[in-house]
């Protein structure tokens, strides 16, 4: 049962992707995937939709925001009920990519140590879904956007390659480190602590398990960002974290290593890249327990600093559940390519 019944539902097609770009990738994740594809109500072939790419959070993956949800809405129907207002014109086309890793989730970045999902987005998922689907094919009608990992991935591909993306949405995404990741580094010295300071015992524990603890999920999560910020081939895991895994002590060299990808930093050293973009929408949650909030209002100073227009807004909520945020940043990225 629909939470908001609407006339027409658009239609959810489910693809299977083979990646060259994620075969061989260090984990081992696989290389095929499923990927789910939205089409509008009343969806025309003569007609050209935007590309609209969903980026989830960690610990998500595509096919999550295709489930049905209870007491609230799932992307396809969130995209129904928007179209429906005629916030969406005649709708757009929606990929819902599956980017899961073995280490709990996705920056959407390129890593030596997780595997090349930039590549396997914008070479592989996009082309596939532009040539099966009637969409413009062209930068200035593609858009992605998300929440938390994906709100950092939107505005990465941003910063990061402005001649494939025209809009961007980061819904409380990761940004200015410091607060956001070293806070956590003692919880998961607490818990390598139990696995003889070994990164690979608690590796091959946490595979092993089917059920973690929330210290143990968040060890992972810890663990899946150094694979993304600071890949090292000659590492036995194949990166290496910022901290000495025995006194604590911050390794400031590695450390350095994750601030080069902090969009806070990136924004001085890529605000021509920002600037070519049609839209940018950022918010976050002022109750935000991830202490995310910090890194938005930067971003949103520097972008201010910098003259480049973008939308940016606080709401009354954390870090949860805020899925209804895409009613504000969804029909603003379609305004942004109409």
């Amino acid at each position: 049962m629909r939470k908001k019944p609407v006339a027409e539902r658009g239609t959810l097609h489910v693809l299977s992707i083979e990646s060259a770009a994620l075969k061989g990738n260090p984990p081992g994740d696989p290389h095929v995937r499923e990927l789910h594809v939205y089409a509008p109500p009343g969806y025309d072939e003569s007609r050209r939709y935007p590309l609209f790419m969903d980026v989830v959070g960690y610990t998500g993956s595509g096919q999550a925001h295709s489930n049905w949800k209870p007491f609230g809405l799932n992307l396809p129907e969130r995209l129904d009920v928007l179209t429906e207002r005629g916030e969406l014109g005649d709708g757009v086309i929606a990929v819902m990519p599956d980017c899961f890793t073995a280490y709990g989730g996705n920056q959407y970045i390129n890593s030596g140590a997780t595997g090349r999902y930039m590549d396997y987005l914008l070479d592989e998922v996009v082309p596939l879904v532009e040539s099966r689907f009637s969409c413009h094919g062209d930068r200035e009608h593609r858009a992605i956007f998300g929440k938390s990992s994906g709100g950092y991935g939107a505005m990465v591909h941003g910063l990061l390659r402005p001649d494939f993306w025209g809009g961007i949405a980061c819904h409380s995404g990761d940004a200015y480190f410091e607060y956001a990741y070293l806070a956590d580094m003692p919880d998961l010295l607490d818990v390598l602590s139990r696995h003889e300071e070994s990164v690979e015992k608690f590796l091959t524990y946490a595979w092993k398990h089917e059920k973690l603890s929330r210290s143990e999920g968040m060890a992972l999560m810890m663990i899946g960002m150094a694979a993304h910020y600071d890949p090292d081939p000659n590492e036995p895991v194949g990166f290496q974290l910022p901290v000495d895994l025995h006194t604590g002590e911050i390794r400031w060299d590695r450390w350095e290593r994750w601030l080069e990808h902090d969009p806070v930093r990136l924004i001085d050293s890529h605000a021509d890249n920002l600037r070519q973009l049609r839209g940018i929408y950022i918010d976050c949650g002022t109750q935000d327990q991830f202490k995310l909030l910090w890194g938005a209002r930067q971003m949103h100073r520097k972008l201010n600093d910098l003259d480049i227009r973008h939308e940016y807004q606080e709401f009354d909520d954390n870090h949860s559940d805020i899925d209804y945020r895409m009613n504000k940043s969804l029909p603003f990225l379609y305004r942004s390519m109409a």
